[in-house]
């Protein structure tokens, strides 16, 4: 997926000729941090809004092009460099220029948000296994085939540095199952450590309730 397809048009755009006031109204209407200006040459810039309420009135935008950010992306960059754009810049919105600088529109932080969560599966019903492995034993392949030999399937993976040491990976699996202590024991014998689990844990409520009984049992 390319920057070009998550531009939206309803974002405001201000021109260098424009009033302060005027900028400041499209703040307080869109609830927006940055607003994008254009010139005669296309993209200029965001306008952040701490510096529109710090500019004298009788100001124009003319007066405040030093202030202006020049972050952007083409439209044929991919997605992971917006993302980088948003974690580096604290922008809301991205503008989106063509290969000429001739503005597109805005990709919007919640937007982006929203996709990020279609790529992980978050709506998705299923268990999450946090595990650890040396990055010499890591393999993609042998933790899809030890989730797939129990009768299950990965919905997404991420691979995260370790907060501890570089010699070693931490790996974070959605499962398509919300039960996943088969799955467990099985990384378990392959020698991977379980950091964390998030499961519907049957087997265990199985025991739960089986003891209750007996208790129940035992004060009759």
């Amino acid at each position: 997926m390319i920057a070009g397809d998550f531009i939206q048009s309803e974002i405001p755009m201000l021109h260098l000729s424009d009033h302060v006031s005027t900028a400041l109204n499209f703040f307080d209407d869109y609830k927006l941090n940055q607003i994008p200006v254009l010139g005669p040459e296309g993209f200029l810039g965001l306008i952040d809004e701490e510096v529109v309420l710090n500019a004298p009135l009788n100001y124009h935008l003319e007066d405040l092009k030093k202030h202006l950010s020049k972050q952007r992306i083409t439209d044929e960059q991919n997605l992971f460099d917006a993302l980088s754009f948003f974690r580096n810049g604290k922008l809301c919105i991205l503008p989106v220029v063509d290969k000429n600088n001739k503005y597109l529109g805005c990709i919007h932080e919640r937007d982006l948000l929203q996709k990020v969560c279609e790529w992980l599966k978050v709506a998705e019903p299923g268990g999450i296994l946090h595990i650890e492995v040396s990055m010499r034993d890591y393999s993609l392949a042998q933790i899809a085939q030890i989730v797939e030999g129990n009768g299950a399937k990965i919905l997404n993976s991420l691979c995260l540095p370790h907060s501890s040491n570089s010699k070693m990976i931490e790996v974070l699996i959605k499962i398509n199952q919300e039960e996943l202590s088969g799955i467990i024991q099985t990384f378990e014998r392959y020698e991977y450590q379980i950091i964390a689990s998030f499961h519907k844990n049957i087997y265990k409520k199985g025991l739960d309730d089986r003891f209750d009984s007996f208790i129940r049992y035992l004060n009759v």
